[in-house]
């Protein structure tokens, strides 16, 4: 199959600015070289190096904040066919960073593609996850929940990480860390990396989900897709 017309988004929820070294920059780039090698185009955004206002309205400038980056990273979204968060874990849960995006992605979750759907139907997502301290599989799970809950396909083995061990000690980057030939964490991002290629190009070559039997308007407006109404409720 062909890949070239697949386009992947990274967010980095480092807690650190560039230039500074990310750990979690350093997984993403081995997922990013699978991808790449498939001809995927890939863009990778380091949040906390944009000034994403907090808050789930899809503008915060007008809630009040004097700037807002995110409905330009969104755009970014919507043009994306796979969309991956990636960060650290801080005593034992996602970064502060991680949470933000989650919830701004939530804040656009009202608008619709054009088939009348949640905007993120026809997306693929997915969570990596890195740190020296326990937490990974539940830092994953709280992304991927998030994200199928507002529209995102989530395909199997759609999370990797990585964590040293447990406690003070190197991060995946780090001198003799052993994190980068990690056999463990190797298989799960080669796994997560080609099973989003997978259901991407299945998505996007069938035109997405089926539009019925999820659109918000038309069970607002009285379309119950056979669902069986008890007749003391109609």
């Amino acid at each position: 199959m062909k890949y070239d017309d697949i386009k992947v988004l990274f967010f980095n929820t480092t807690l650190k600015k560039s230039p500074a070294v990310s750990n979690t920059e350093g997984l993403i780039d081995a997922s990013r070289k699978l991808y790449e090698q498939q001809g995927a185009n890939v863009e990778v955004i380091r949040a906390i190096d944009h000034a994403v206002a907090t808050g789930i309205q899809p503008d915060m400038t007008k809630e009040g904040w004097d700037e807002d980056a995110w409905p330009e990273l969104y755009e970014k979204v919507k043009a994306a066919d796979i969309v991956i968060i990636a960060g650290p874990i801080w005593l034992g849960d996602n970064s502060s960073e991680t949470k933000k995006i989650i919830e701004r992605l939530y804040s656009n979750s009202g608008d619709m593609n054009d088939k009348g759907q949640a905007v993120y139907y026809g997306k693929v997502g997915a969570a990596m996850i890195t740190g020296n301290e326990d937490g990974v599989k539940h830092c994953s799970s709280n992304i991927l929940y998030s994200l199928q809950h507002i529209g995102f396909t989530i395909p199997p083995e759609a999370d990797a990480g990585w964590i040293g061990e447990v406690g003070p000690g190197p991060s995946y980057l780090d001198e003799g860390s052993g994190g980068p030939e990690n056999d463990f964490t190797n298989r799960h991002i080669t796994f997560m990396t080609w099973n989003t290629l997978h259901f991407a190009r299945m998505l996007r070559d069938a035109g997405g989900v089926p539009a019925y039997g999820n659109m918000a308007k038309e069970w607002k407006d009285g379309n119950k897709f056979g669902f069986s109404n008890p007749e003391y409720r109609k």
